[in-house]
Parts: structure tokens; sequence; C-alpha cells
């Protein structure tokens, strides 16, 4: 059909005097044609072994990710003609999604090719112009064949979660027929108007939320989590992969300059606070264009070993502080966790109780769901005065201030729900919350804790802050699974039914005695 078709572009275009536009608009159309891979595909050589060992030499950690790599060319080796998975890697900024991709590319010894979707907003853009247009082109998916030049490339589709919608159509719907296996064996583009089969194409998504992606789409998608890296997993990316490719990019010796594990600590606790190592990687980076700079302005090469003096000088002041954990507890200071795009965080929450008529305020930029959660809360603790010595009549004479810090960040979510309770009890009954210890968890008026998402993330933005114990969901159990070994065995976790556990567990002294 494709061919048939094309004889008749060519029979047309020798009819067509040749200074004609319509014979220009005819000869790019045939060029472009031709030049698509018909036919053509990069011959693999799958060993399993050599896929491992290729992964595992430019990747750190990512498990799951490289598992299921594994099972896709086990797979490959076993079926002739298999339908190529569609995998969305979905994370933080800086966990290595792009890079990944490359790497699996690399892996199976295939052609790799990026397309950036950040920003796209119109549908031509994925399946082209018509080409009766003046100046039509194909879209991204056409060009980037060209590009690989093979009908089996690796085809990494980056920032799906970026695209926007106008008034010239959903990109986000075009893609519904490049990444559904069902379908995308005939993928036409508007400007080439023929099938063209994407079936042997391996495409990869990467994302930073998987909620910004339309659901249509995300079900046609198998996806990922790369949740973040532990502070030792960091460290040891950074002393075989950051600290020596930085080294040699600045034209330096690595005998020369010296990176210790111990100073890797601390620009990662003190310069640092991110799920992924961009900002590390950054921070290696200015070392080493100073140490480079002395080395040119003194015309003499040094040893230099990088200690905490050398840290403060290069990169001035610390810009991140722990914590203040005191065994004795705060009153009315409650930490909670909090899911975010650059990872979790940490959520502290102060209440603060001032004469009044029985008001709740609530500061620090909350979002709806927050602000429900902490009129639950309040109701669930009047409900339950007796229980915690407070009078029936408690609330009608004071105000209660509940505050979230840094109040330029907008925030919300279901999860403070627990949070927001015990920092609020305990600025009523006097009664100081531990503060080694963080806590999540969605609440109902009953005092039932819910289940919540993200758990990974927070569990690791608490380990970052050296809170080694957590309050979590009881229905979250299952998700512990998913934790590095290493975290899951240094941390204790208090699971949890009820607000009333959850409350006995985070005071300094029970409340119901």
């Amino acid at each position: 059909e494709s061919r048939a078709k094309l004889r008749q572009e060519v029979r047309r275009l020798s009819l067509t005097p040749p200074m004609s536009p319509e014979a220009t608009v005819s000869r790019t159309y045939i060029e472009w044609v031709l030049d698509l891979p018909w036919g053509r595909r990069t011959v693999e050589h799958i060993d399993l072994a050599r896929a491992e060992k290729v992964l595992d030499k430019n990747h750190y950690g990512l498990v799951k990710v490289k598992e299921r790599i594994i099972e896709y060319l086990a797979v490959h080796s076993l079926v002739k003609n298999p339908k190529g998975p569609i995998l969305c890697l979905v994370g933080p900024p800086g966990v290595g999604k792009t890079s990944l991709a490359r790497s699996i590319a690399h892996a199976l010894g295939r052609k790799f090719v990026r397309v950036s979707l950040g920003g796209i907003r119109d549908e031509a853009e994925i399946r082209g112009h018509r080409s009766t247009y003046i100046g039509a082109l194909p879209g991204k998916i056409i060009q980037g064949m060209k590009k690989a030049m093979t009908l089996n490339p690796v085809f990494l589709l980056d920032e799906v979660d970026k695209m926007t919608t106008d008034l010239h159509g959903d990109p986000a719907a075009a893609l519904l027929e490049v990444l559904d296996p069902e379908q995308n064996s005939a993928f036409v583009d508007h400007y080439i108007n023929l099938d063209f089969d994407l079936s042997s194409v391996m495409f990869i998504t990467t994302a930073n939320i998987a909620d910004d992606i339309p659901p249509t789409l995300l079900d046609r998608m198998e996806i990922i989590s790369m949740s973040g890296y532990t502070r030792e997993e960091k460290m040891d990316i950074a002393m075989q992969f950051l600290v020596p490719r930085q080294v040699k990019e600045h034209g330096l010796d690595r005998r020369r300059v010296r990176f210790s594990r111990k100073s890797v600590a601390i620009i990662i606790d003190e310069y640092t606070r991110e799920a992924g190592v961009r900002n590390l990687e950054r921070e290696i980076a200015c070392i080493c264009r100073k140490i480079a700079r002395e080395i040119v302005h003194m015309k003499a090469s040094r040893s230099v070993a990088i200690d905490q003096e050398l840290l403060r000088k290069y990169l001035g002041p610390t810009r991140h502080q722990s914590l203040r954990i005191h065994d004795a507890g705060e009153i009315g200071v409650a930490t909670g966790l909090a899911w975010t795009q650059m990872g979790g965080e940490i959520l502290p929450t102060e209440t603060s109780i001032v004469r009044g008529k029985g008001s709740l305020i609530l500061t620090g930029r909350l979002g709806d769901v927050m602000q429900e959660s902490a009129r639950a809360a309040l109701t669930y603790i009047r409900s339950r005065c007796e229980r915690y010595h407070l009078k029936p009549d408690f609330y009608n004479k004071v105000d209660i201030h509940v505050h979230i810090p840094e109040g330029a960040i907008p925030k919300d979510g279901p999860s403070a729900g627990v949070t927001l309770a015990a920092s609020m009890l305990s600025a009523l009954s006097k009664c100081p919350v531990r503060q080694d210890i963080a806590m999540t968890g969605e609440i109902t008026l009953r005092g039932r804790v819910l289940k919540i998402g993200g758990l990974k993330e927070k569990i690791l933005a608490a380990h970052r802050a050296h809170i080694l114990t957590v309050i979590l969901p009881n229905d979250n159990n299952e998700d512990l699974t998913e934790l590095p070994s290493a975290v899951r065995n240094e941390m204790r976790f208090i699971l949890v039914n009820n607000l009333d556990e959850a409350i006995a567990a985070a005071f300094t002294q029970s409340r119901t005695q």
C-alpha cells in the first residue's frame, strides 16, 4: 500500500512543472517517506549477563527497574516478535530517569532517540500537519524514527506530565495511539498519511508526578516508581560516579584531589536536601572549579584533601540544618511528613492557644484539603474531651492558631490529619509531643487513621532528617517492603489503626491516664 501510494505521488510529480509550488511540496513529501526506516531493524545480541553489567556500571541501586529490563530481555529472547513495552519512569528530578533510558538502549544494543514533550500544546506536534499546508512537517514521532533509522529503537518521551492543552487540540490524546500496543502497529501521521509500524519500538516515558498524566494515557503505561536515594546511596553514588566524573571534566587528577566519605556526607547533609543527586553533583563541580582556579593561579599542582574547613571556604555557610530534636519534647509542636514533586519533606506543625471566641486560625498557605483535616481533628478532640482531660467548653474562650512554617510554599493533602491533631491536643493539654518522632496519616471524624500515598518518599525524608521513629497507618504496612533494606532495618515504625493509638505513641506521657 505504501509503495503504491508513493509511485502514484512520483507519477504526479513527473506531470507537474518543476517550478510549480506543488512540485516542491510533492518532492519534500517523497523524500520524507523514502527516508523512513521501512523494514530496517537493529540486530540485537541479547546477553542477560552483559545487560546486567551495563546497567550496574551506569546506575547505582534501582533494583526494580533493572529487574524489569532483564525480564523484557528474557521474554524477547523467547518470543520472536514481542510487542514493545511502554514503561513510565516516575520520580522527582535528579534521580536518573533520562540517563537510565539511555543506559537501557546501550544494554539492548539499540539506537536511542529522545523527544522532550514539556510545554507541547499542539496535537500536530505529535501527529504532524496535513501535507497540503505550506511548511508542513511530520510529528515528533515520525521525525524521531527518521533520526533513528531503524524500526526498533529505544524511544524516550521525556516529561510526559508537562504537556498542556489549548485550542489546537490535546497532545496527550494524540499519544494514545502511539502508546497503545494494540494500535501502534499501524500508526498514521497526518503528514505521511501511511500506516507506519511502531510495535517494535520500546517506548519509555518519564514524569515527575503520575497524577498529572491523563488517566486514559496512564492506563496504557507500566508505572515504575523511582522515589529517590537514601543518604548512604547518595554517598556511594558520589564516590563511584559523581566525584570521578567531575574531577575528570575539570582537568584534575583524582590522586591530587581527594574527597572522603565524610566530606561527601557533609555536602549531602548541610548543602543539599533533595531526593536525587543533581544538586550534589553541582556542589562537587563547584569545589572542582575552585580547586582548578587555585592550581592555575598558583601555576603549580598540589594535593588537596577536602575537609570541613575547605568545604566552608569553597561552598560558604551551611544552607540546611537538621531539626533540633529535644528529648523532653515541645508543647504544641508535632513533626509531620509531606510529599512534594521534589520528594519527601519534613513538615513541622505548630499550635498556640490564645484568648478568643472559639475560632480556628490556620496559616502557612494551607490548601482546602488540609484545612478540612484541621477542622476534622478539632472536632475529634472536642468529641473526646473527657478522655483527654479537657473541659467540655474548652474551645469557647480560646482561639486555636495552627501554623505550618515556610508560609510562602503552598501545602495541601489529607495525610497531615494525625500531625494536626497531635499538635492541637499538645497545645490544649500542655503535654509535649516527642520531637524524635514523625507522623503521617489521614483521619476521619471518628478517629480512624486511613492509608496514605507517597510513603517511600516520606520515610526517606524522615531518614534524611535523622528521625528514626515514624507513626504510620496500619494499612500501609505492606508498602514498607518497598523501602531499602538499610532504611527499613535502621528505623522503627509504629503502625496505628486509630487516632488514640497515634496520640499514645506521640506524646511523652499518655493522655488517657
